[in-house]
């Protein structure tokens, strides 16, 4: 047997982070298994589907690397691999269900249903539909159409009896049949319901093993119904746990993002992340700036790989130290049977944690040509970018090591791409360091040191100012820090030898200068 499985997202709007990881466990049980990964789209709902989200749903999978064989840009022999393009197909099944008296014809109003639901409940009875609405007979359509009924198809449930299934993570599963509801199957206008395409679509694509969210472990009766009722074969199952909030077993959602930041380690990570966005023109509105969603880890700058090897560990673990895998890793030790039940929480701390550390051996080379498109979106460059702004952001890159953690770091260091008289300076460095001695007293000297230091290259400089500190006594802090504040307008940033060789010669004068002509309030 071809192991075959799928994901099937809604284009409702940008990939979930809970959305994403059942599909990277889809993709690396069918990766293990030297079978097929296929993306189909789930797109019955007209009313909610949206054209335009589709594009972000394929690029987010894209860029995590995360290829399917089969389905949605790609095609194949299973196709089509869009449910709205199937509708004669499902409507066949749903005949082939009525034909065999697996469904009905329901004319019940919406009003009347809710009613005896109601009802039942009142008197602490099972919710079970009566099927008062139900047209047994070709008269009885006519009779309920006359009174003006519109017609839905519903599956018509044993009322006794044992729906049993194994779940490769639930284990052996038994519902009674007694408790499933008639389910619609068939809108009055025609389209079906998910669980009937889910359904055909499932055995039109070979799909062997059928692994997602656990929230459609309830669904399983119910189309397990349906596929042996049309003589389908019946795939596998595994019902994968919830992504659940920050600190909670609530179930991830993107609309919550306002409570999830009142978690000071989401709203460190937010803050930071959104700064970054305004600062290249991003639009940061809840539907597409969301932790909750993979394409604002895209957006700024984390490594595909950082991501995967954290969702990776929501829900599933190797044993209980092991946390840092390749792709290949991955791949080769993923199974079934250590994926856990209970639900693993978003901690977008630890997600942080991971970048750092894949970051760190992301060779300099790749990490300035991977952090250049930020420069540019911010209009710091041009685009494309000369050579020589390339080799200056290398030369950033390397200066700052650890302290880019993601690629959009790379704007703290926009001061490097500034025009030297459009430099802001942060006023309380310039009282702090350069308006009262002993800065002020040390600026002239400094600069005199910087205008005739040859080479001039960061050991030069060194040397040269370490001499300066040795012979005024000074501490190397605030000597150090007068100059940086001179030249980049700011307390912070990497070391300074490195900045001025950076900057190179006329630049570091030309902004001293202006500096000091900003002294005097």
């Amino acid at each position: 047997m071809t192991v075959r499985t799928r994901f099937a997202p809604s284009p409702t709007g940008y990939l979930h982070i809970g959305g994403v990881r059942t599909a990277l466990f889809n993709w690396l049980y069918a990766r293990k298994h030297g079978g097929q990964f296929i993306l189909r789209i789930d797109d019955t709902d007209q009313q909610r589907n949206v054209a335009e989200a589709l594009q972000p749903i394929l690029d987010g999978f894209r860029w995590l690397g995360l290829d399917w064989d089969e389905g949605a840009a790609v095609g194949g022999p299973c196709g089509p691999y869009y449910q709205s393009h199937k509708l004669d197909r499902y409507q066949e099944a749903v005949r082939q269900l009525l034909d065999k008296g697996l469904a009905y014809w329901d004319y019940a109003r919406p009003e009347e249903t809710k009613a005896e639901m109601e009802a039942a409940e009142k008197e602490k009875r099972p919710k079970i539909y009566s099927r008062r609405w139900m047209a047994v007979t070709e008269a009885d359509r006519k009779r309920f159409e006359a009174e003006g009924r519109q017609a839905a198809v519903k599956l018509k449930m044993p009322r006794e009896g044992v729906c049993r299934f194994h779940d490769h993570v639930r284990g052996d599963v038994e519902v009674a049949w007694a408790g499933e509801q008639d389910t619609v199957i068939q809108r009055s206008d025609g389209t079906v319901m998910y669980n009937l395409a889910n359904v055909v679509d499932d055995f039109d694509m070979k799909i062997t093993h059928v692994i997602r969210a656990e929230e459609h472990l309830s669904n399983t009766p119910r189309q397990i119904f349906m596929l042996e009722g049309l003589g389908y074969p019946r795939p596998e199952y595994a019902h994968v746990p919830a992504v659940s909030e920050p600190g909670s077993k609530n179930k991830l959602s993107k609309r919550k993002i306002a409570q999830y930041l009142k978690n000071p380690d989401f709203k460190k990570m937010y803050d930071h992340a959104k700064a970054l966005a305004d600062r290249v023109g991003l639009t940061t509105t809840p539907d597409s700036f969301n932790p909750v969603l993979i394409d604002f880890y895209k957006q700024v700058g984390y490594l595909p790989d950082a991501v995967m090897n954290y969702l990776v560990l929501l829900g599933w673990s190797l044993d209980d130290k092991t946390e840092d895998f390749t792709r290949q890793q991955m791949i080769d030790l993923f199974s079934l049977d250590r994926v856990v039940k209970a639900s693993a929480s978003l901690d977008v701390k630890k997600l942080f944690a991971f970048q750092e550390r894949y970051m760190q051996a992301v060779p300099v080379a790749e990490k300035a040509e991977r952090a250049l498109p930020y420069l540019v979106r911010a209009g710091l460059v041009p685009d494309p970018a000369p050579a020589e702004v390339r080799a200056t952001v290398g030369q950033i890159v390397e200066a700052a090591g650890p302290r880019l953690k993601v690629f959009g770091d790379i704007l703290d260091y926009d001061d490097f791409f500034l025009p030297d008289d459009q430099l802001p300076y942060d006023e309380k460095a310039l009282d702090k360091h350069l308006r009262k001695d002993p800065g002020a007293g040390w600026i002239g000297d400094l600069r005199a040191i910087v205008a005739s230091a040859e080479p001039f290259d960061a050991p030069t400089l060194k040397q040269r100012i370490e001499e300066f500190i040795q012979a005024r006594g000074a501490k190397p802090i605030p000597v150090t820090q007068t100059l940086r504040v001179a030249v980049t307008g700011k307390e912070v940033g990497f070391g300074v030898y490195e900045t001025l060789a950076i900057l190179g010669r006329d630049r570091c004068l030309a902004r001293i200068d202006r500096a000091l002509g900003l002294l005097v309030k």
